[in-house]
């Protein structure tokens, strides 16, 4: 079908619908993980309602909502500047490989570096290579880090 240009915008509250609903076909689709819906709807409005914990950003097909990306912040005191996390990434099944996400992150990176962010970081699913692969197309590039948690 070819490449598209979506129109990229800030989501509002008005998209929590959609947001939320993405965000449980993403967790379904890479972790094979059921999010409850009152959770996740909560936390999507809880993000909308909060710009200093984190952004989404949405992708429009004509009107239609096709894909999203959050941004959450994290302060680098080795950097005195913010990295911008990319999280939440989904593009709809049949938008996909038409340069959703790309468009997505061009914008997202042009914001990042015009607000003097030191940079962008996200964590990937290690198995997921095609989802590596689109983010080196985009110019990043592995860290030495592993990422480790202790969930509550």
């Amino acid at each position: 079908s070819g490449l598209v240009t979506p129109a990229i915008r800030l989501a509002t509250p008005a998209d929590a619908a959609i947001i939320a609903e993405f965000n449980q076909r993403l967790a379904a689709e890479t972790e094979n993980k059921s999010l409850p819906a009152e959770l996740i709807r909560s936390g999507v409005l809880a993000l909308l309602a909060d710009a200093e914990q984190g952004r989404y950003f949405v992708a429009e097909l004509e009107g239609e909502v096709v894909g999203q990306l959050m941004i959450t912040y994290e302060w680098s005191d080795w950097r005195n500047g913010l990295f911008w996390w990319i999280q939440s990434v989904y593009v709809t099944p049949a938008a996909r490989r038409n340069g959703v996400f790309s468009a997505l992150y061009r914008h997202v990176a042009a914001r990042a570096r015009k607000s003097g962010a030191c940079g962008i970081r996200l964590y990937v699913e290690s198995a997921n290579g095609r989802a590596q692969q689109t983010y080196r197309a985009m110019g990043m590039t592995n860290t030495t880090y592993q990422v480790m948690e202790a969930e509550f």
